[in-house]
């Protein structure tokens, strides 16, 4: 008689052998991996004040782990990037706690990826529907609001659309790579307007004195982290956000994601004075975080963007995910991609309200998709 799947829930992903982890992914995409969310645990990037608990969800059989699940215990909705803070909201002028709520994603990385880990195998799926089962009777046992999986890929999505899960869709801008050899093959892609306007752009880069160096997490040393860091956090202040990462965490990446962090550099007289920093799969580049110590015409686009173009024809990648939000990177060739996410809301009469909301929204989003999609700077051939 085989033993019935058992859900466990650890303090922290550094507490779970990296290599059992590690198997239950279905790609390298690092986001997911064991050294990127122990780094930002054993880094102190994590922590209560900011709204995080770790609580990885594990579910064995006997002592096989079975599957596996990024869990956080939060008392906020910071660095989420899924914003619900309209329901937070509903609940409290009910007297009402939201919070704590259980969420299924990554910190402060709205990259979508994996969120249901289940490895490979001819059951698959139903490990997959036995991990959903264990995550809503969870729920259920702690007496929390709700349970959110972000950023979800769609095999997980369609594995959590049903009741009492809630899906809600958005949107991000993502280059996929076209027959192009280089960057020109890029900009010969673009209408002629959308052409010249980036050349101008590049230009005014170029022409003012900087010279732009890639280095790996192998040649990065810890005075280069120190300045990237710095640039981090004084981007993050000037847009009155908290930056959440530590110098730390910085260093961590380098140890040990060395050929998956990279860091495009401008310098002036051998200083750096901005930097954008990305991290890689075997198919996808993603941009994470970006900071200048002046205002430089043209600079965000250039080290953001361009230089991630470059970098994605040069080597051998398909896809280019820059972040979150941004409309103006339909532009530059970035085109919007449908993003997903699954909210389980136990009260019975939120859940009505918000289903009913969240129809309006994808509704407003079909719309608002077709307006977008007219706005491609490729030619049309």
């Amino acid at each position: 008689m085989s033993l019935a799947p058992r859900l466990e829930v650890r303090h922290g992903v550094t507490d779970v052998d990296a290599t059992q982890w590690d198997a239950l992914i279905a790609d390298d995409q690092p986001f997911l991996s064991h050294a990127f969310l122990s780094a930002l645990e054993q880094s102190g990037s994590l922590r209560c004040e900011l709204g995080w608990a770790p609580m990885p969800l594990l579910l064995y059989q006997g002592a096989r782990l079975l599957a596996a699940a990024p869990g956080y215990l939060k008392t906020n909705s910071h660095g989420e990037f899924v914003f619900d803070h309209a329901w937070a909201q509903a609940y409290a002028r009910y007297g009402l706690r939201y919070y704590p709520k259980l969420l299924v994603g990554v910190p402060y990385s709205p990259v979508p990826g994996p969120r249901l880990l289940i490895g490979a195998g001819a059951d698959a799926h139903l490990r997959r529907t036995q991990l959903v089962l264990a995550i809503e009777r969870l729920v259920e046992e702690l007496r929390l609001s709700s349970a959110h999986v972000n950023f979800a890929r769609e095999s997980d999505a369609a594995a959590l659309a049903h009741d009492p899960w809630l899906p809600r869709c958005d949107h991000q801008y993502h280059l996929t790579r076209g027959d192009w050899r280089d960057f020109d093959d890029y900009l010969d892609a673009l209408t002629h307007k959308k052409r010249k306007n980036l050349r101008a752009e590049r230009r005014r880069v170029t022409t003012g004195g900087l010279v732009i160096e890639w280095r790996n997490g192998t040649q990065l040393r810890e005075a280069d982290l120190d300045e990237l860091h710095a640039l981090y956090v004084q981007a993050f202040d000037r847009k009155r956000n908290t930056p959440a990462l530590t110098r730390t965490f910085f260093s961590l990446l380098c140890e040990r994601l060395p050929q998956r962090f990279h860091a495009a550099i401008a310098l002036r007289n051998r200083c750096i004075v901005a930097a954008a920093i990305f991290l890689s799969s075997s198919t996808t580049l993603y941009g994470r975080y970006w900071g200048a110590r002046e205002e430089l015409a043209g600079m965000h686009f250039e080290l953001c963007y361009y230089q991630g173009i470059e970098f994605l024809l040069r080597s051998g990648l398909t896809v280019f995910e820059p972040g979150a939000q941004g409309e103006h990177k339909i532009a530059r060739g970035f085109l919007p991609v449908r993003t997903r996410s699954a909210h389980l809301i136990v009260r019975s009469d939120f859940r009505r309200a918000i289903r009913a909301a969240l129809d309006r929204e994808a509704s407003d989003l079909r719309a608002w998709k077709r307006e977008l999609d007219r706005h491609s700077p490729f030619r049309r051939v």
